[in-house]
């Protein structure tokens, strides 16, 4: 009785607020989806996909149409023309950008790999920025391509301390996106990831075929790191023994990124 009695007495301020913050929320859920996907959205996919109803579902995506983050193209949802200069005045101001940018360089020469820059999202992580290395990649990856943590090094290392429970969350986040199988386990997560007490991460052949890739964290005063910088190669043109010689540049180019960001909102 005590809790009902609180509940009604509390609901006409916080009712809307809730219902606007789950309205926000759920639009944002769309929007993402609609980021994941490698082709335009039909309005039934993206509904079972985000567990929505068909009218809620249309409903959001009229209001983000209305602002040019969504487009639509005959009975399909792609994501729409504003997100251009939000994404511009990113890559431009953002300090992890403007600061990693100078030591991708560094490195990339220093080793002749691609050097890249990803920062978690949430249970994926996103290229933010790229050099590339004398041997060209066999494949496209465009800054702001969201990736899973559960395959590659990059994402690989920033699982390394995780927690039992977040493991969980994350093999069930990569089921749930559409990164893994139905079949994925936390078991299967765990024997990909670093062994105990090492401080980076190789891949060969996970994400994409032919592709070598080695990536350490960037330190993070909180002790949780967001952020890993990766070194890739095509397997050609590179051995696996080659880019963990590259280890110890990998680890000055992750502490200097890591020095620089010292002070800000990183």
């Amino acid at each position: 009785m005590t809790l009902s009695s609180t509940h009604s007495a509390t609901a006409p301020e916080d009712g809307p607020k809730a219902a606007n913050m789950r309205s926000l929320s759920r639009a944002m859920e769309v929007f993402a989806e609609l980021q994941r996907a490698e082709r335009p959205q039909r309005l039934s996919d993206l509904a079972r996909t985000c567990g929505m109803s068909l009218p809620t579902t249309l409903r959001i995506l009229r209001v983000l149409q209305d602002f040019g983050m969504v487009s639509q193209t005959d009975k399909s949802y792609r994501v729409g023309p504003a997100v251009l200069p939000a994404a511009r005045s990113y890559l431009e101001n953002d300090p992890l950008v403007v600061a990693a940018r100078p030591i991708l360089q560094q490195v990339a020469s220093q080793t002749g790999l691609t050097a890249s820059l990803y920062t978690r999202l949430g249970y994926e992580r996103i290229l933010v920025a790229r050099v590339d290395g004398e041997s060209p990649l066999r494949y496209d990856l465009p800054l702001g391509k969201r990736l899973p943590l559960t395959v590659g090094a990059a994402g690989k290392i920033l699982l390394a301390s995780a927690s039992e429970a977040e493991l969980e969350q994350v093999t069930a986040a990569a089921i749930g996106a559409g990164h893994e199988k139905d079949t994925f386990t936390i078991d299967e997560l765990r024997s990909r990831l670093p062994t105990q007490g090492a401080d980076y991460a190789y891949s060969e052949d996970e994400r994409a075929t032919g592709v070598l890739s080695i990536a350490i964290a960037v330190p993070h005063r909180s002790g949780r790191p967001s952020e890993s910088i990766a070194l890739t190669s095509p397997v050609e043109s590179a051995t696996e023994p080659a880019l963990r010689a590259a280890v110890p540049e990998l680890r000055r180019a992750a502490g200097r990124l890591s020095e620089v960001l010292e002070g800000s909102v990183y």
